[in-house]
């Protein structure tokens, strides 16, 4: 049975059909999900949507609700927010657990290996990309979808909880020592960060790439909320502006705007003010975060996995990260 035949049998059933679905193909990328692109004519119509299935490996253990969950919660949101339209934790006739959203056509994600991937709209995209990053921490969590599967923590328990999870994601994938991330977890639990003002919804991973811009100047659709939980916003904004995710040779975030630039467009978009003594906190975070996404990948590939993304990851990635996270503990200096 085909992956086209699967997803028919499953709209026709949810739906009450007749669906034929047509166009079935692999995204390529994504590091927790099968991204599959497709479009479903019904008798009212052709629509394109967008399958996200669990594969048989993946480079993040992540919850597929608290994704389907996060999308749903900016439904009709100023945040580019994709339709979130069916969610199945069992596999029904996807076998894997799966959710289907609504398609975004016209955009496109930048590569990181464009030199300039925004050309003479980088500004727009840069304080766009900003808002929407301030927009997310700005709203109010009653009532959101999203704490159907999930809790607030107290805002002085962000930093710990956070930090907890992701050191035990590298003490049970490391395969060598890794004294370097190491040192920067040491440092991270010796000086923890002042608690947020607001306790918000953390996208996990926004940064370029993940989401489709127009070419124009406009963001189309944010992408990839595996990772969204509840935390400090101030993790969005450090994990936005790692160094991993913009060239050496370029002073701009991700080759959109100046930092500063972006800081106030997010103050100002979330209402909340920048705290410097925080931010340097979650930016040494950010990089350990990244090291144990990296740390995964690598098991993931060494144990047989396929997807390539995860050989790049484990050795590539993780060699450059560990520079930045010796650059970082260099320039704080001794505690």
């Amino acid at each position: 049975m085909t992956l086209a035949s699967q997803i028919e049998a499953y709209l026709t059933r949810v739906t009450g059909g007749p669906v034929k679905v047509s166009g079935v193909a692999r995204i390529s990328g994504g590091a927790s999900r099968e991204t599959y692109r497709f479009d479903a004519q019904t008798p009212d119509g052709v629509r394109g949507y967008i399958l996200r299935r669990d594969p048989p490996d993946s480079l993040i253990e992540t919850d597929r609700s608290a994704e389907f969950l996060a999308i749903a919660s900016f439904a009709g949101k100023d945040v580019a927010a994709p339709r979130a339209l069916w969610l199945e934790t069992r596999g029904a006739e996807l076998e894997r657990p799966f959710f289907i959203m609504g398609r975004v056509d016209g955009g496109a994600a930048a590569s990181p290996f464009q030199p300039d991937p925004y050309g003479p709209h980088a500004d727009a995209i840069g304080a766009r990309f900003f808002e929407v990053m301030g927009r997310i921490a700005a709203e109010p969590l009653r009532d959101l979808p999203l704490l159907q599967v999930m809790d607030a923590p107290a805002p002085e328990d962000c930093w710990r909880r956070e930090l907890d999870y992701w050191e035990g994601v590298i003490d049970a994938d490391e395969a060598h020592p890794q004294p370097i991330v190491r040192a920067a977890i040491r440092r991270l639990r010796h000086a923890p960060p002042p608690p947020p003002k607001r306790v918000g919804v953390v996208h996990g991973d926004l940064r370029s790439g993940n989401f489709l811009h127009d070419g124009a100047g406009r963001i189309l659709a944010v992408l990839d909320w595996e990772m969204a939980h509840l935390g400090d916003p101030l993790e969005d904004l450090a994990w936005a502006t790692d160094p991993l995710w913009s060239r050496p040779d370029d002073p701009r975030v991700s080759g959109m705007i100046a930092f500063e630039e972006g800081v106030r467009v997010w103050e100002k978009a979330s209402g909340l003010a920048f705290d410097p003594e925080a931010f340097a906190w979650w930016s040494l975070f950010a990089s350990v975060k990244a090291q144990a996404i990296w740390i995964s990948s690598a098991k993931a590939w060494s144990e047989g996995g396929a997807e390539p993304v995860l050989l790049f990851s484990g050795w590539f990635t993780a060699r450059a990260q560990d520079l930045i996270l010796a650059a970082r503990l260099k320039a704080l200096g001794p505690l």
